[in-house]
């Protein structure tokens, strides 16, 4: 049997919540006849109901207005349009669904029920211009609009009556376009337009009625309405406070006084504000008609003179009062005098950054509106809350402020407009103008909708359900269409709103900008020679070329570059080379082309600009590194961009890139990559952070054991497959040594290694010895020769008998070597070895091997200590460099690092069997353990210390400074002035302090070789 549909089920599916009331209202008797008209039709109305925001309380105003049609003689008119599935049924619907307040309007005048519909030959209200709502208003009070000072023949209470029946009637039309629009958020700048444009013709035509209440229409006096904020920017909601100031003057000829023509100027503005908001006539009020935004507030006179004005802002104004004069608009009055209004602040407003504290004070101002909301209200704040419309509004505007004063392109007064307009001047990465905008038009529909249920202002979304669900159907945008999806929607349109706002509202350079003039701003040529000799360029004009070829034509690239630049050559100021840094910036730009990050980054970022400004004008290797490899700039927007990385990070994602790569040269090369990024990633932290000790040796030490991981990987691999072998011959080893294996690298550092090999069991020796000579040599070439990654030269010299020496030998071999041959020199060596690649069994051995060796018990024999002592003497005397004084040399001279490394490895070798603490390759590790054992002073482990670390800071320094990692001008402490500052600065020193620098070191050095006399010598 079939299940019988009931209308009451039908109804309840088509949205009505109270169904079998709707059920009942439908058979009311004044709306019947309408309902059985539209089913005869083809247009059944329920259906048309259903689609209302809320069809019950529609469906319950059609009854009312059905009802009052009765009543009017206007039934046949009402079920004409109800039973017509056309434009005028939906518009009527859908306002009945979404305001209770329009809804009673139309009860009490239901002939107003014929505005929805189309009329042929007239534009559609959204499409009107200010004038042609100016034109409306006049007539409906009997003004003439061609008068220059309109007056009105419909006066007194019926003229109030006519301008305020005729402002309502026109929102009732803009409503009905607006709940109907196919694409609310496309629509709401025509919306938010058009309110403001009837509310411009509601002040013309109560303008006109106070005027008739004076003699002569007091046409002896002008007066200028500016509007201010919303309205002023045509961005009006359709409930909302009007923001106004007046300007008086007495006309041309007229025989008036200045004092004359401000008393009845006052008289016509306080009648105005009457006619729009008191209760008068029998139309209620319009709106708040509010004047607070005048210069000095309540406490200021109602209406000025132009003079007065200009006078006011020149010299009292604070700066939030000029951010509101970017909305002012003439919207009412005197049209010439409003011009002259905004001609004579104009330019007040666009130089109102240049005050001091301009940007701080606007950021302050947000955050205190912030503090300002109740906290009940602060999670339902539409407007002032966090993520809220003023985000939006607050952000455009300090935009606007600060850039605007050199660019007249961005000065719009509305908020949309001039979001677009930052956008395309490059002020506003494009995807974040377009996700404000498109989230700012969700806000203000979401704020319109609100607003319309009652026509009361109001910026808090409710917590009924019954009201969410109303609001969440009348948006009809962006996938709303109930009360949760309208919940979830909205708290994110609020977390991204935020989001942006912070991003961009709270950018360094924003200050940083408002504080430059006008002339440094524009980078104009003679402005610009003199800013940029006067902070520090030696070229200026060689400047200037740099400037031009990045910042010339219309491009969005070259627009960006206007605004960076300005601020950035102040950054490349406070470097010691800000020629070569502006330089290295021009190529660097010129490289990444048009990379849509790039650019972005630099404008954005709280940090990146400023830290690529003091990377470019302080380091050589680093500008050179960044050429190379100019993605790492996105390092700089991130702290964590630039933090050490893991071995174990390393070493996963450079098996990956290998995994990828069959052939041996390419699988070394992304070793190569990888250890030459990481050494830009130390050498960036180091000009960052003034080489801060053992970060970049460790981080030098960790990049190039894994390089050597993957070196021998590929060796390995290639060398078996050329021996024709299924698997490897030997286990093999690479064992670190020297500053590699004490984890001391510096950037211009070899490799020091010792290799080892074990044959696997069934293997011929011969064979063996072969595959492992290949490996070795094959490590040292993969990694050493030239290429398109940096080479990392492996020196394997340490091994036993040096150079003359196999390259690498078995375990056994070793073992052989050291029991019967190894020199005092060799057990000093292997204090530094530390097994870096290769097989782990393998490894242990070795160090189990080479410990009793470094580590001897009963310390070191009387013959040896003679040796390594006159050995240190013959490197002093040989191996310095002719003609560099011994106090300069970093690494050979007196005090110098090998002197504070030769005497703590000897007394390693002497103390370290007894001593476990001394068993470490790192040479501060080791110290730190002589103190702990008393074995030194406090004074002696310090003076040796310091003199260590700073050495190896200085010789960091003097690559970073100069881009060299070969020869052997790193090594010595420089004597030219430029390159001494340059060093200086990058460890730390105060511009000029560059002695200090030398100062410092000589005395380090001395103090320490007095210790190393003592300890080594002694």
């Amino acid at each position: 049997m079939a299940r019988t549909v009931t209308r009451t089920s039908v109804l309840r599916r088509l949205g009505f919540t109270d169904a079998p009331r709707a059920d009942e209202l439908l058979d009311a008797p004044a709306l019947a006849p309408a309902v059985a008209r539209a089913e005869a039709a083809g247009a059944p109305l329920p259906e048309a109901l259903g689609a209302a925001a809320d069809p019950d309380l529609a469906l319950l105003a059609l009854v009312r207005l059905a009802e009052q049609a009765q009543a009017h003689g206007l039934e046949e008119e009402l079920r004409a349009v109800l039973a017509d599935d056309g434009a005028q049924r939906r518009r009527l619907l859908a306002v009945l669904g979404a305001s209770s307040a329009l809804g009673d309007m139309l009860v009490a005048r239901p002939g107003d029920v014929a505005l929805l519909r189309d009329r042929a030959g007239e534009e559609p209200v959204l499409d009107l211009a200010p004038q042609d709502e100016r034109e409306r208003a006049l007539r409906a009070v009997g003004a003439d609009p061609a008068d220059p000072v309109p007056v009105a023949t419909v006066t007194g209470d019926a003229g109030v009556d006519a301008l305020r029946r005729t402002y309502r009637r026109r929102l009732l039309e803009i409503a009905a376009a607006d709940l109907t629009s196919p694409d609310p958020l496309a629509d709401f700048p025509k919306v938010a337009a058009a309110i403001a444009d009837i509310v411009g013709g509601a002040l013309e035509a109560a303008l006109a009625v106070v005027r008739a209440q004076l003699p002569g229409g007091a046409r002896e006096v002008r007066l200028a309405v500016i509007g201010m904020g919303k309205t002023g920017g045509r961005e009006l909601n359709y409930i909302s406070d009007v923001d106004v100031v007046y300007v008086c003057e007495p006309a041309a000829g007229a025989a008036v006084s200045e004092h004359e023509a401000l008393a009845v100027g006052t008289r016509l503005a306080t009648q105005l504000a009457r006619c729009c908001s008191a209760t008068m006539g029998s139309e209620p009020a319009l709106w708040p008609l509010d004047a607070n935004l005048r210069p000095e507030g309540k406490d200021g006179p109602l209406v000025r003179t132009l003079a007065s004005h200009v006078a006011y802002y020149e010299r009292w104004a604070k700066g939030w009062e000029f951010q509101a004069l970017v909305k002012a608009r003439p919207v009412a009055g005197d049209a010439a005098l409003g011009e002259a209004y905004l001609e004579a602040l104009r330019p007040m407003v666009w130089t109102a950054v240049e005050r001091e504290h301009f940007v701080e004070e606007a950021q302050a101002m947000r955050r205190r509106v912030e503090d300002h909301v109740p906290a009940a209200e602060a999670d339902r704040q539409l407007k002032l809350g966090k993520g809220g419309l003023r985000d939006v509004e607050f952000t455009v505007q300090l935009l606007q402020l600060v850039h605007g004063r050199t660019d007249p392109s961005i000065r719009s007064g509305t908020t949309l407009e001039g979001l677009g307009q930052l956008a395309r001047g490059g002020y506003v990465a494009r995807d974040h103008a377009a996700e404000l905008s498109h989230h700012y038009r969700f806000l203000r529909v979401l704020e319109h909708r609100i607003q319309l249920y009652r026509l009361r202002r109001s910026h808090l979304v409710p917590t009924g359900e019954a009201d969410l669900r109303r609001l969440g159907r009348a948006m009809r945008a962006d996938g709303v269409d109930s009360g949760e999806s309208l919940e979830e929607r909205w708290r994110q349109v609020r977390r991204d709103v935020r989001h942006l706002h912070e991003e961009i509202f709270y950018r360094p350079l924003l200050p940083l900008t408002a504080r430059l003039s006008a002339e440094d701003v524009s980078l104009a040529p003679d402005a610009a020679r003199a800013r940029l000799r006067a902070i520090g360029f030696h070229d200026p004009d060689g400047a200037l070329r740099h400037i031009g070829a990045l910042t010339e034509g219309l491009s969005r690239r070259a627009a960006i570059q206007r605004q960076l630049l300005p601020v950035m050559l102040g950054w490349f100021a406070q470097g010691p080379e800000p020629d070569s840094g502006l330089l290295s910036f021009r190529k660097l730009s010129e490289t990444m082309g048009t990379t849509h990050w790039y650019l972005k980054l630099l404008r954005d970022s709280g940090v990146a600009a400023e830290r690529l400004a003091l990377l470019l004008s302080t380091s050589r290797y680093v500008a050179e590194a960044l050429g190379r490899l100019p993605e790492a700039v996105a390092w700089l927007g991130e702290d964590a961009e630039i933090a050490p990385r893991t071995a174990a990070a390393l070493s996963g994602e450079l098996h990956a890139l290998q995994a990828r790569r069959t052939e041996p040269v390419p699988g070394v090369m992304v070793a190569r990559y990888v250890r030459r990024r990481e050494l830009l990633r130390a050498a960036i932290g180091d000009v960052l952070e003034n080489i801060p000790f053992a970060r970049s040796a460790a981080m030098i030490t960790t990049a190039a054991d894994v390089a050597l991981q993957g070196a021998l990987r590929v060796a390995e691999a290639e060398a078996t497959a050329e021996a024709g072998l299924d698997a490897p011959a030997s286990r093999y080893l690479v064992v670190a040594m020297g500053r590699l294996g004490g984890a001391e690298m510096g950037y211009a550092s070899d490799a020091d290694v010792l290799f080892v090999h074990e044959p696997r069991s069934g293997v011929d020796g011969e064979v063996a010895a072969r595959a492992a000579v290949a490996v070795a040599s094959r490590v040292r070439a993969l990694l050493g020769e030239t290429g398109a990654e940096p080479p990392l030269p492996v020196d394997a010299d340490l091994r036993p008998e040096g150079r003359h020496g196999p390259i690498i030998r078995s375990l056994s071999s070793y073992a052989e070597y050291y029991e019967r041959w190894v020199e005092p020199w060799e057990r000093q060596a292997l204090l530094r070895a530390r097994p870096v690649a290769g097989d782990d069994d393998l490894a242990a051995r070795f160090t189990a091997l080479v410990d009793p060796l470094r580590y001897p018990q009963g310390g070191l024999g009387g013959g040896d200590l003679r040796e390594l002592r006159r050995i240190k003497a013959r490197v002093e005397s040989e191996r310095m460099p002719r003609g560099v004084p011994p106090t300069r040399h970093l690494k050979l001279g007196r005090g110098g690092l090998g002197d504070v490394e030769w005497t703590v490895q000897l007394l390693q070798l002497r103390h370290a069997g007894a001593v476990p603490a001394l068993r470490t390759p790192s040479t501060m590790q080791a110290l730190h353990a002589l103190h702990a054992a008393g074995l030194v002073t406090v004074e002696e482990a310090d003076r040796l210390r310091h003199a260590w670390k700073l050495a190896s800071r200085i010789r960091s320094a003097i690559v970073l400074a100069t881009g060299r990692t070969t020869g052997h001008r790193f090594d010595v402490l420089p004597h030219e002035t430029p390159d001494l500052e340059v060093v200086a600065r990058i460890l730390g020193h105060e511009p000029g302090a560059r002695q200090e620098l030398e100062e410092e070191y000589l005395r380090a050095a001395r103090r320490a070789r007095a210790v190393v006399e003592d300890l080594f010598y002694g």
